[in-house]
């Protein structure tokens, strides 16, 4: 009779784990996957034209002194098409953009650039996403802030609003 106490345990343990549950339904852990190469020189790639009329995307040409994006997209992502006028906006205030298309073939791309506008200076073709997966980039659109050094100073992770379009100028402004 003393002991009965005991029996309560496992039912405390219950409670224990289901009062856990509920925390963590409510309080879901952290989703974005936030790049390793932030503060690092961009990974060292070669790649080729995305389409025709457009150069391709060397990681030596993002160290030319000028602070820049580069955006990964691709064609086939709707998210993409709803970023294209803030990307365009970005273009219009003077900011350089490259592109990085993931498995993406040269024709949809063109259609892409025909329907959306063309803000990129060059575009590479990543076929195998080989560059997309070096940059800890985990989804498209996806977009980095590069200095004049080539180094990668910020992630921005999905698609980039119109209210965000002056806060990357200034940012890219201050990386001159």
């Amino acid at each position: 009779m003393k002991n009965r106490w005991v029996l309560f345990v496992p039912l405390a343990i219950m409670g224990l784990l289901f009062g856990a549950f509920i925390y963590r339904l409510v309080t879901p852990a952290e989703t974005l996957i936030q790049s390793q190469w932030i503060d690092k020189p961009m990974p060292l790639f070669d790649l080729p034209p995305a389409t025709a009329g457009v150069e391709g995307l060397k990681s030596s040409e993002l160290a030319d002194g000028r602070p820049r994006l580069v955006n990964v997209f691709a064609s086939w992502c709707i998210p993409c098409r709803a970023e294209a006028p803030q990307l365009e906006a970005l273009k219009a205030a003077g900011v350089p953009i490259d592109g990085i298309a993931i498995r993406d073939r040269p024709e949809d791309v063109a259609a892409f650039l025909n329907e959306f506008g063309n803000p990129f200076d060059r575009i590479g073709s990543d076929m195998q996403s080989s560059v997309q997966i070096a940059l800890g980039s985990s989804g498209v659109p996806e977009t980095f802030l590069i200095d004049g050094k080539g180094i990668i100073r910020e992630q921005i992770q999905g698609v980039i609003l119109a209210d965000q379009v002056p806060e990357i100028v200034a940012k890219l402004e201050a990386m001159k």
